[in-house]
C-alpha cells in the first residue's frame, strides 16, 4: 500500500520554490549567488502597516476571527474595491484567506467537478494548472506568445471554449511576463464571455498597483459590469504593500460562492492571522505613498533590466506593462555549448547552467507552460540587477 494519495500524482512541486531553494543552498555553501527567481518585493513592509500590527498585539487582538475575516477588514476590502476598481461589494461578498493562493484553491475546489475545463492563457503562473488538476479539472492551456504581447486574444478564447468549460483564469498583470490587458482587450474578452453565460471568470489582480509608463489598470468586472455575478476578483497585500510573509489574500464574488469558499476554508485553515488582518486594514485604507515609491523604483528597474538583457546575444526581451518580471526569449542560445562545456538544449538547461556557472538564479519558461524563455524577477536592488545582467551577458557571450 502506498502512503500518498493518487491525487498527488496529478501535481508537481512548485518549480519557482525549487529554484529559489537551490539558490539558497548554493549561497549557504559559499557560492556568490544573485537570486532573481523569487516573486516578492525586496522592500520592507511600510512602517504604518507594521505599527498597526504591533497595536493589534498590544490590544490583545490575537484570537480567532470569523473564517472569512474580521468585519473591519472585509469593510476595508469593500472600500478598496470601490476606490480603486469602481466595484461595489458588500462584506458578505468578501472572503479573506491565508494568501492569494488559498483564494484560488478555495474557489476552484469549491466549484470544479471531475472533467470540468479551465481555460488558462500561457505563459501562466505555475500553480494555476496544478490547482485545477488537484480539483480533478482539466487545464486548457492557450499559448499567447510575445508577438501578441503574451496576451490571449478574443478569438483564442472563443476557440478554447467547449461545453465543459467552467472557468477562465486571467492574471492581470501577469506572472511571469508582466503583460497587462488594456481596457479594450478586456472588453473584447468580455464580449466572448457574454455569449457563454455558464463560464465563470477568476481574475488574479495581485500586481494591480505595479503598472508602468502611464498604463491604466482595469479589471474585467469593472470593464463589463454584466460579468460581475460570475466573476471572482482576487487581490491581496503581498505585492503592492511588500507583505508576502503576512499571508493576506482576498476576493470579491457573489455571496453564494463566498459562502462555499468560507465552508471549505472553515475545514482547512479557518481564519487568516488576526495580526496580519489588522495590518492589512492599515495597508488598504491608510496612506498609500509607499506604494507609489515602490512602483517608481520597479519601473526604473524594469527599464534597466530590459535594456541590459536586450544587449545579450541570443536573448530578446519584451518591455512589460506591469508586475516585476521580464520573460526573455532565449531560443537564440539553444543548441549551443557553454564556456564550461555544458550543452544547452532546453530552457531548463539554460537556467541550470546560468546558476552553476555565473551564480544567477532565474526560472525556466517551461515551469510557466511556455518553453524557450526564462523569468527574471527585478524585485532586487539596482546594483544587484546590474551585476546579474552583466553576468547573464557574459554567460551568453561565452556560448559556442
Amino acid at each position: 500500500m502506498t502512503l500518498t494519495a493518487a491525487r498527488l500524482d496529478r501535481i508537481a512541486p512548485s518549480q519557482t520554490i525549487s529554484i529559489t531553494a537551490k539558490a539558497r543552498q548554493l549561497k549557504a555553501a559559499g557560492k556568490d549567488v544573485i537570486s532573481l527567481s523569487v516573486g516578492e518585493p525586496d522592500f520592507d513592509t511600510p512602517r504604518n502597516v507594521k505599527d498597526a500590527a504591533i497595536r493589534a498585539i498590544e490590544a490583545g487582538d490575537t484570537k480567532y476571527t470569523d473564517v472569512s475575516g474580521t468585519m473591519a477588514l472585509r469593510q476595508a476590502v469593500c472600500e478598496k474595491f470601490r476606490r480603486d476598481n469602481g466595484l461595489d461589494y458588500r462584506p458578505e461578498e468578501i472572503v479573506v484567506s491565508t494568501g492569494g493562493k488559498q483564494v484560488i484553491f478555495n474557489a476552484l475546489l469549491a466549484t470544479i467537478d471531475s472533467g470540468d475545463e479551465v481555460i488558462i492563457p500561457a505563459p501562466c503562473w505555475v500553480s494555476y494548472p496544478d490547482i485545477v488538476s488537484l480539483a480533478e479539472g482539466k487545464p486548457v492551456i492557450v499559448p499567447a506568445g510575445s508577438n501578441q504581447g503574451f496576451k490571449m486574444t478574443a478569438e483564442q478564447l472563443e476557440a478554447a471554449i467547449t461545453p465543459k468549460t467552467k472557468w477562465l483564469i486571467l492574471n492581470n498583470p501577469s506572472n511571469p511576463t508582466g503583460a497587462a490587458y488594456s481596457r479594450a482587450e478586456l472588453a473584447a474578452l468580455a464580449e466572448v464571455l457574454l455569449r457563454h453565460p455558464d463560464i465563470w471568470v477568476f481574475t488574479d489582480d495581485i500586481y494591480e498597483k505595479l503598472v508602468y509608463g502611464g498604463f491604466e489598470f482595469t479589471t474585467i468586472a469593472q470593464v463589463e459590469p454584466r460579468l460581475r455575478e460570475r466573476t471572482v476578483t482576487m487581490n491581496g497585500c503581498s505585492k503592492a504593500y511588500a507583505m508576502t510573509g503576512w499571508r493576506i489574500g482576498f476576493a470579491g464574488a457573489p455571496a453564494a460562492l463566498i459562502k462555499a469558499m468560507d465552508k471549505l476554508q472553515g475545514q482547512s485553515t479557518t481564519n487568516a492571522s488576526s495580526i496580519s488582518q489588522a495590518a492589512a486594514i492599515e495597508a488598504l485604507i491608510g496612506p498609500q505613498n509607499s506604494v507609489e515609491e515602490m512602483r517608481q523604483a520597479f519601473e526604473r528597474r524594469r527599464d534597466l533590466v530590459v535594456r541590459m538583457l536586450n544587449d545579450c546575444p541570443g536573448l530578446h526581451c519584451n518591455q512589460p506593462e506591469g508586475a516585476f518580471y521580464v520573460f526573455p526569449d532565449l531560443r537564440g542560445c539553444l543548441g549551443k555549448t557553454t564556456a564550461s562545456g555544458k550543452a544547452l538544449n532546453s530552457d531548463e538547461e539554460f537556467v541550470t547552467a546560468l546558476l552553476e556557472d555565473e551564480g544567477v538564479a532565474a526560472v525556466h519558461g517551461s515551469a510557466f507552460m511556455f518553453p524557450g524563455h526564462f523569468r527574471v524577477s527585478y524585485a532586487a536592488a539596482d546594483t544587484q540587477l546590474t551585476e546579474a545582467c552583466t553576468r547573464i551577458r557574459r554567460f551568453c557571450e561565452g556560448l559556442r
